[in-house]
């Protein structure tokens, strides 16, 4: 009987050292070949006023506390995409709310109150009356002695139908800003529209409410939610380990904390080349993901990258970041 635990003992120990050796080998970056390239650069809301996270909660007014301006763009506008673009960004990103008269608004807060002269929400006022408004008015860094776009944001607003026709050979992932399915819907009208090269381009992410009805209409289209994420992530946490790449995962987009990425199967290079294979973006977003809007903003971030990485960075200043790359060689 001793014999025969011995054996089993003896092959269990060398299969369990097989399947090891096996995981290390299927899932090791050091043992695949390098990607090569740069990575994926975001612009979070084109070249913007940035502030301080310190103590900030969802009713913080971001404009308030805006650090002491270093160029002269407004989240959100054209002129901002442009000049992140211009910067070196390959993605931009912009956030869309529903208008008074069916159209949608690039705007980020729930409301006007913070940026603007006017109050409400935008679903209160037509496209063509949100042109008339300051979207500057809020912004000072000296707690209100002085405000130094007030004045120089009306007519700013952009509809997204003009941002699109403005930029159209450009990137950029639409924001949908509620968990509102009826957004989704009225989204996936819009989009429809467009010609099938035009949304190859284009990627959504927001509630999943909406991310559902966006996707039900238009299952071609990459998007991402808290729920396609799961969908995706859970079953590849579980048997990644194989290279099984779940179906969740093909043509979707996955924002990636920095502290949870080292966890998955393969991250860096292998992770990616799946990914990437499956038709997927992957974007690296800073923290934990309590603040899935946290980037890389500083040289000193970018060390915090796997060397040599070539996925996709989210930024919040595409004009700091962006030369580290597009500089080089």
């Amino acid at each position: 009987m001793n014999r025969w635990k011995r054996i089993f003992k003896s092959k269990f120990v060398f299969g369990l050292a097989v399947l090891i050796v096996f995981i290390y080998l299927n899932n090791s970056s050091l043992l695949t070949k390098p990607r090569g390239g740069e990575p994926l650069l975001l612009a979070h809301r084109g070249l913007a006023q940035t502030f301080t996270m310190e103590g900030i909660t969802n009713d913080t007014c971001t404009a308030e506390r805006i650090y002491e301006p270093e160029h002269p763009y407004l989240e959100n506008t054209i002129p901002s995409m442009q000049a992140a673009f211009q910067a070196g960004a390959d993605i931009v990103e912009l956030d869309i709310k529903p208008t008074k008269d069916g159209q949608f608004a690039v705007f980020h807060d729930w409301t006007l109150d913070c940026r603007t002269n006017v109050t409400g929400k935008t679903i209160d006022y037509t496209m063509a009356e949100l042109k008339n408004i300051d979207i500057g008015y809020g912004y000072t860094a000296d707690n209100g002695q002085t405000y130094p776009f007030r004045g120089k944001g009306i007519g700013l607003m952009p509809a997204l139908d003009e941002v699109l026709a403005h930029l159209p050979e450009q990137s950029f992932l639409i924001h949908i800003k509620s968990n509102d399915s009826g957004e989704g819907e009225q989204l996936a009208q819009f989009l429809s529209r467009l010609p099938e090269e035009r949304l190859k381009q284009l990627a959504v992410y927001g509630g999943d409410e909406p991310i559902a009805a966006l996707q039900s209409e238009l299952p071609g289209i990459r998007v991402m939610s808290m729920a396609t994420m799961k969908s995706c992530l859970i079953p590849y946490l579980a048997g990644g380990w194989t290279g099984y790449v779940p179906a969740a995962c093909h043509n979707t987009e996955l924002h990636i904390p920095e502290k949870i990425a080292p966890l998955l199967w393969g991250w860096p290079d292998r992770f990616l080349n799946r990914m990437e294979k499956a038709g997927t973006h992957v974007i690296v977003v800073g923290g934990d993901g309590s603040d899935f809007s946290s980037g890389f903003d500083t040289p000193e971030d970018i060390e915090r990258l796997p060397d040599d990485y070539t996925g996709g960075i989210w930024t919040n200043r595409i004009d700091r970041i962006a030369p580290l790359y597009r500089d080089e060689g």
